[in-house]
């Protein structure tokens, strides 16, 4: 698998003028992703390029196929399941499936990006928000504190991903 260029963002087909990502302080990205179930997981690639990694994961998700988020993980990458319950492994993917049984699309806001050598720290806001697979509706949100890796291959991908970082326990 290889990374993207930095222009993924174009590539992804996210229309203009939704969100702003500020990173470092300054205006970013304006974006928004858009939902497509029928994409294959591998057509899901990751990208050289740390303030794109959210976009990345929500194409993932999207494709409702756990196979396809676990492609932003790294190998022993952690998700904090729920405020203070972190998982790897075949934990993490069960519970993606479930965020994934939900049958709603993720929409993310990148608020900021944070880089130290080949360490990201990103500050994303999300909702999932429509009527679930049960016919119930279902509203989620929250700012995640993620923390991604630049792999030797050039790849950014999750190390921990706490979609609840700022949820009180």
């Amino acid at each position: 698998m290889s990374c993207l260029a930095a222009g993924v963002r174009d590539q992804l087909t996210i229309p203009a003028a939704a969100h702003r990502l500020v990173t470092g302080g300054g205006p970013g990205l304006t974006g928004q992703m858009t939902f497509d179930f029928n994409i294959h997981p591998d057509s899901v690639q990751l990208t050289d390029d740390a303030s794109q990694h959210p976009w990345i994961f929500a194409r993932a998700f999207n494709s409702g196929d756990v196979a396809a988020v676990e492609q932003v993980y790294e190998p022993d990458g952690v998700l904090v399941a729920a405020p203070g319950q972190a998982v790897t492994g075949a934990a993490r993917v069960a519970a993606n499936q479930r965020f994934l049984d939900v049958g709603l699309p993720i929409d993310v806001r990148p608020r900021h990006v944070y880089l130290a050598d080949d360490i990201a720290l990103l500050i994303v806001d999300w909702t999932i928000d429509g009527q679930g697979a049960d016919g119930q509706h279902v509203h989620l949100e929250g700012t995640a504190t993620d923390v991604a890796r630049r792999g030797p291959d050039g790849c950014w991908r999750y190390v921990i991903d706490n979609p609840f970082g700022t949820a009180r326990l």
